[in-house]
């Protein structure tokens, strides 16, 4: 009887077991079921993003004309903006300075269903460097990861190849602060995966100089931050005088 009474127990144990195991496996199934739906309305969202994206590209299109044709007024308006910004400062030699002269516009062109990938085109007036009159650096998005990258092979002239011609081999996707031509850019055009992290110098063309260039041309970044230093030099001064006082108020006492 005992032999059976333990049998029985055992059984039904097992069973609610089971019945735990089974609730569990239908609650994973419903949240699956919720997960594949939550998904297809990402995807819905994602392709709006993109066509309300698209839609203001060509709205701004026009108006990045417009400023460009301002800008080419100006002398040396893409040198000084170049030259004023921290981070693309640090790649242009004085030599590349003397070609920079020549930049007469610059130009980002994302391309028409925007995630595929886009270009970066800077245009020069003749000069006594290279030939080209265009040279244009594009990445181009894959479905599977990978960014396609292509740059103009730029045709020097005689005695005037700072980039030597040849591409430099990179490990990574930071270009080294040295005494390279600004130029050897054009020539790095491997293949990149998503986990080799981006090209830091079309990034900050892109997203930082190519929106509000003015900013850097007027060095209103600088003075920003010089600003701040000020202030905060004003409230130590300020600090320290409220300190003298004290001080002088207890002499008075002492007195």
């Amino acid at each position: 009887m005992v032999a059976d009474k333990g049998k029985k127990t055992k059984v039904a144990e097992n069973e609610e077991a089971d019945h735990v195991d089974g609730e569990l496996v239908l609650s994973i199934e419903k949240l699956q079921e919720i997960q594949d739906e939550l998904e297809k309305v990402n995807e819905v969202a994602s392709d709006k993003v993109l066509e309300v994206e698209q839609k203001y590209n060509e709205i701004r299109r026009p108006v990045y004309l417009r400023r460009n044709e301002i800008i080419k007024s100006i002398p040396d308006f893409w040198l000084t903006a170049f030259l004023s910004h921290p981070a693309l400062s640090e790649l242009i030699t004085e030599e590349d300075q003397k070609i920079f002269k020549f930049l007469a516009s610059l130009d980002v062109e994302d391309s028409k269903d925007v995630k595929s990938g886009y270009s970066i085109i800077f245009n020069f007036s003749p000069n006594p460097y290279f030939e080209d009159t265009k040279l244009i650096k594009t990445y181009s998005f894959t479905e599977e990861g990978t960014t396609n990258i292509s740059g103009t092979a730029i045709k020097w002239k005689e005695g005037m190849d700072l980039a030597n011609g040849d591409a430099h081999e990179k490990k990574g996707s930071k270009r080294p602060f040295a005494e390279e031509s600004f130029f050897s850019w054009f020539s790095e055009t491997q293949q990149k995966n998503l986990s080799d992290g981006v090209d830091e110098v079309a990034e900050i063309i892109k997203e930082d100089l190519w929106p509000n260039p003015l900013k850097y041309f007027n060095n209103e970044a600088d003075e920003d931050f010089d600003g701040e230093e000020d202030d905060d030099e004003e409230g130590s001064g300020d600090e320290d005088g409220d300190q003298d006082d004290d001080e002088d108020d207890n002499d008075d006492e002492d007195n």
